[in-house]
């Protein structure tokens, strides 16, 4: 493989400036937050994992995937795509009502777990004031037919644009339902397990980020959850101001966090490379 493969998605791609915004991680706990809303997908990870104890390292593996998948040569994406598959194709979950046997590998199941990270990073995104144009936000979902593929989907089977994506989030809603297994989640994210001296800085922070993740759902899983939220427009405001600070934190610090994939990327591609919302605009 050449070391000036630029990935799957490339140095050109929406995808590739978007990842690169510190509110990813804010966007990463709301696609949790929905994700337990589908009774049938949450089953699943409950059924073959501790989740309350290995929830910490499920993140860490999700975020290492987005970054492989988007920062990575073609080589190590497709290896991570096909790990991913493998993994899922020997998992199972059962029904506890019907006694149904499923694999978690369903299409209908990876399809709401692609389409709820989609549309959470792009709205995370958006509202907390990264700019993309209509036309930039439907090319950022239509990249991710990629990572769609990577999982086992059917490319053509995935939402292309906004357009698709709110149809098929209206489609699957009436499936949806805050059970057992969402509380578990809605728990897990307000109460981390932490060492007891990290305690307060899992109150004052961690909490900050989940509340305003939650405050970032759309309406109906509020009212499946069962906890209000603020006033749209405040939430707007709280996300931008977020996003603000963070932003202000120099692009090379955060990007120093293991397993630092843009800066690998950087160092194969060299320094144009970098990932920055005014590249959007070229």
């Amino acid at each position: 493989m050449s070391e000036a493969d630029p990935g799957l998605f490339g140095p050109s791609s929406v995808t590739w400036q978007v990842h690169g915004d510190p509110m990813m991680w804010v966007a990463g706990v709301r696609a949790l937050y929905l994700q337990a809303l589908h009774p049938r997908a949450v089953r699943g990870v409950m059924q073959n994992s501790d989740f309350r104890n290995e929830a910490w390292g499920r993140l860490l593996r999700i975020a290492d995937f987005i970054g492989t998948t988007t920062y990575g040569t073609t080589e190590a994406a497709e290896g991570a795509g096909t790990r991913v598959r493998k993994i899922h194709s020997m998992l199972g979950a059962t029904d506890p009502d019907t006694g149904e046997r499923y694999g978690v590998d369903e299409p209908e199941l990876l399809l709401w777990v692609h389409c709820a990270e989609i549309d959470s990073y792009l709205h995370i995104a958006r509202r907390s004031g990264f700019p993309l144009t209509d036309e930039q936000a439907d090319r950022y979902i239509g990249e991710h037919r990629i990572s769609a593929r990577l999982v086992g989907l059917d490319p053509d089977a995935v939402p292309g644009d906004q357009a698709e994506m709110t149809a098929y989030f209206e489609k699957v809603r009436p499936e949806l339902a805050a059970g057992e297994e969402a509380r578990v989640v809605d728990d897990f994210l307000l109460r981390p397990p932490t060492h007891p001296l990290l305690v307060p800085a899992r109150e004052v922070l961690w909490r900050r980020v989940a509340h305003l993740a939650y405050a970032a759902l759309p309406p109906y899983a509020h009212e499946l959850y069962g906890r209000p939220a603020p006033e749209p427009a405040t939430v707007t405001r709280r996300l931008r101001a977020t996003g603000t600070l963070l932003r202000c934190v120099p692009a090379r610090l955060r990007w120093q966090l293991p397993p630092k994939h843009i800066l690998r990327a950087m160092a194969r591609l060299g320094e144009g490379a970098r990932p920055a919302p005014y590249k959007l605009g070229r």
